[in-house]
């Protein structure tokens, strides 16, 4: 897929990370799978039991699934506020960060056939917003 210009890449960067977060919070595994690459490796820091820090990673059909069940729509917040920063644009790379009223996530986006798709995201809770 060749892309339009910056004006088409920036606008087609922003539908894919609104499908990502838009998709979670209304639980449409439409768009959450229109979003995501499916080798996609999504990670955030959680503490076990015994109080150490450990990776935890979601794969796209993890991702898709919990969609599915409803899962971000139970965080459903009246009031978004989904801040898009498209840090750079390299030939077929993105670097993306997003805050929301939930949460910050660092998105890597890359051009496929399909369009742009998310394949890594570190993510945490915001501020103020359960994990």
């Amino acid at each position: 897929m060749t892309g339009g210009g910056p004006d088409a890449d920036t606008a087609a960067i922003r539908r894919t990370v609104l499908d990502y977060f838009e998709g979670w919070f209304d639980g449409d595994p439409s768009r959450m799978r229109r979003a995501l690459h499916p080798q996609l490796v999504k990670r955030s820091l959680q503490t076990d039991s015994s109080g150490r820090k450990t990776l935890r990673t979601i794969t796209a059909e993890q991702m898709i699934d919990a969609t599915k069940r409803g899962e971000g729509k139970s965080e459903n917040q009246r009031e978004l506020g989904i801040d898009i920063e498209i840090e750079q644009v390299l030939g077929e790379l993105a670097t993306v960060t997003v805050r929301s009223a939930a949460y910050i996530e660092y998105l890597h986006l890359a051009r496929t056939t399909d369009g742009w798709k998310i394949v890594n995201d570190v993510w945490q809770p915001a501020r103020g917003s359960a994990p």
